[in-house]
């Protein structure tokens, strides 16, 4: 019998390794963003992914950051979207200084907090 050979510590590695979960599984995913300017302000369209399974667990927020990390907007999700996958949501009212080219969205989810994904989109001026 080949794992009579490993001994106590092989086995306990052995079945360590048969129990790594991914770090960051579940975590919700950007998919794709754009921004719309009209007059001053700019309209932010975020589609997201996520295995929602209800709501104790779902993507519940998205926000928009200068490349500096000041808040300019957040998009905040007030269920789950178990049926619904990937979603798109729109913010709009976001005031952008003429400065900033380019932002940053992040996005969160109930169970393991903001994800380590950052967005980056060029604002078409």
């Amino acid at each position: 019998m080949p794992f009579r050979k490993l001994g106590l510590f092989g086995a306990k590695v052995l079945v360590a390794a048969s129990c790594v979960i991914p770090a960051n599984a579940g975590d919700v995913e950007i998919v794709d963003a754009t921004a719309r300017q009209s007059g001053s302000s700019w309209t932010f369209s975020v589609t997201l992914k996520h295995g929602d399974t209800g709501w104790d667990h779902y993507a519940d927020l998205w926000q928009v950051f200068t490349p500096d990390g000041q808040l300019l907007g957040e998009r905040i999700l007030l269920h789950p979207h178990v049926e619904e996958q990937p979603f798109t949501r729109s913010l709009s009212g976001v005031e952008i200084p003429d400065e900033v080219e380019e932002v940053v969205i992040r996005a969160r989810d109930s169970v393991h907090g903001v994800a380590e994904q950052e967005y980056r989109l060029t604002l078409p001026r």
